[in-house]
């Protein structure tokens, strides 16, 4: 609750200070509330000067606007109405500085006019703004619950960003594409080719992946196909690359799912290895501050205890292939409590001890678990939950394939969340994208599939995942 001073309440020489944090979503609401879209203070923005920058500049604007929250809201508060402003720019704000804004009452005039010396330092001292504001102080007291304010939500996907540019420093993949005989599928794996990721074969009919291309405005002269009319069957040549060792990894194209797995988990000339093959989704959503990964979405519909243990343990495998140290992982129910009549919660419990005993390995595994409780702090808090995974949970394994599915979906088109998938546990990764996926989500698989394969290969992540955020 703000509650503001007077003008016959304010002293000359009174102050008020606040600090601030400069982030990359600061940078972004700025720059679709002002219209600069200056890339110079934009993040994750490649341009034609220095190319990436690393830093970007906070606009000049957003760091001597800061005063308006210590007018506005402190000093003299609620009621305060701007009149005039002078700034002098010294230095330039970088995301990640810590800023203190400060104003002091300088001169008191009639009118209730008050002005103001204000400054902007960095936590060094440093100056970036000096300025003055005139402002007319409201004459009665206002208290102002801000609480209610609308929040925003910046539907940004860094953690892909971050991934793909993890896994252009990795040597790319050889990679058989399976019919990729329409514009998205084509466009993916040629999009994973240009970046370094995959050197693709394409395996399908020679016809229809050429008319793709032709669609597209693109030349697949140097690009290897193998024209096989059946999507069986080219499935199946897939398979077969995989035992001759001309292919590291296989990505689906426009082709049913399960035309692709039967050659995948067959037991004569499969792909099958000790664990039971399952699907993982990654999920991006908008606000969080890690990837959040669920299983299994996919391939097993109704999975006993023993293929949850291997579930569970292909979802903690490609998290820490992410450089997630230690997933938090949340073995999700109806409820947060065991219950025999509800068969999802005792499989919960029974992970949940496996992993303490170390038959699951690599995170920390709690449940049963809410899906509320598994990812709000809050919620776990009002349910009296003492969990190292409640409310943090980066990994969710859900009870059944439907369940996963429409948790995954709702993500996706509820939550803007951006979606990649791997199939884990077999000899080598599958890349199994929906025929409907655009070419962004074959791209992040594809980086997936790279991460993975090098965490396997090396028992080490590219890269390890900042938890701290922005």
């Amino acid at each position: 609750m703000a509650t503001n001073k007077t003008y016959e309440q304010i002293a000359v020489g009174d102050t008020a200070e606040i600090v601030r944090e400069c982030s990359s979503n600061d940078l972004l609401v700025f720059a679709h509330a002002s219209g600069n879209h200056n890339p110079i203070h934009l993040p994750d923005t490649d341009w034609t000067g220095d190319g990436h920058i690393d830093k970007p500049v906070a606009p000049a604007m957003w760091v001597g606007g800061l005063a308006s929250a210590v007018l506005g809201n402190i000093l003299p508060g609620p009621g305060t109405v701007y009149k005039s402003q002078s700034f002098r720019f010294l230095e330039g704000a970088a995301v990640g500085d810590k800023l203190h804004v400060k104003v002091t009452a300088r001169e008191k005039h009639p009118g209730n006019i008050i002005v103001f010396d204000l400054s902007v330092t960095r936590d060094d001292g440093t100056s970036l703004v000096e300025g003055v504001a005139e402002v007319a102080a409201p004459t009665e007291t206002i208290e102002f619950d801000s609480s209610n304010l609308p929040a925003i939500l910046v539907q940004r996907h860094r953690h892909f960003n971050r991934m793909i540019e993890l896994a252009k420093t990795l040597p790319p993949l050889s990679t058989a594409v399976v019919a990729p005989d329409d514009a998205n599928s084509l466009e993916g794996a040629l999009m994973a080719a240009r970046e370094g990721l995959i050197r693709p074969i394409l395996i399908g009919a020679r016809n229809r992946i050429a008319q793709a291309a032709e669609e597209l405005g693109e030349d697949l002269g140097a690009v290897e196909l193998i024209d096989i009319e059946d999507e069986t069957e080219a499935a199946g040549r897939a398979v077969a690359m995989v035992h001759e060792g001309r292919v590291e990894a296989i990505m689906k194209g426009h082709l049913h799912t399960d035309h692709l797995l039967h050659h995948v988990v067959k037991r004569d000339g499969g792909l099958r290895s000790r664990r039971r093959i399952s699907h993982v989704f990654v999920m991006d959503i908008p606000g969080r501050k890690t990837p959040v990964l669920i299983s299994d979405a996919a391939i097993n519909i109704s999975p006993d205890l023993n293929t949850k243990v291997d579930i569970t343990q292909n979802a903690i495998d490609l998290a820490l292939a992410l450089g997630l140290e230690m997933p938090r992982v949340g073995i999700l129910s109806a409820i947060e409590t065991v219950n025999p009549l509800i068969p999802s919660s005792l499989d919960a419990a029974i992970l949940s001890k496996m992993a303490e005993r170390g038959q699951i390995t690599g995170a920390i595994v709690d449940g049963p678990l809410a899906m509320d409780n598994a990812i709000d702090v809050q919620a776990a808090r009002s349910k009296g939950i003492t969990s190292l995974v409640a409310g943090h949970a980066e990994v969710l394994i859900v009870p059944n394939l439907e369940s996963g599915n429409m948790l995954a979906k709702e993500l996706t088109f509820i939550a803007h969340a951006e979606a990649a998938g791997l199939v884990i546990g077999a000899k080598v990764p599958v890349m199994l994208t929906s025929r409907a996926d655009d070419s962004r989500a074959r791209l992040a698989s594809c980086a997936l599939a790279l991460l993975y394969k090098h965490w396997q290969a090396t028992g080490a992540p590219a890269g390890m995942f900042d938890r701290e955020g922005e």
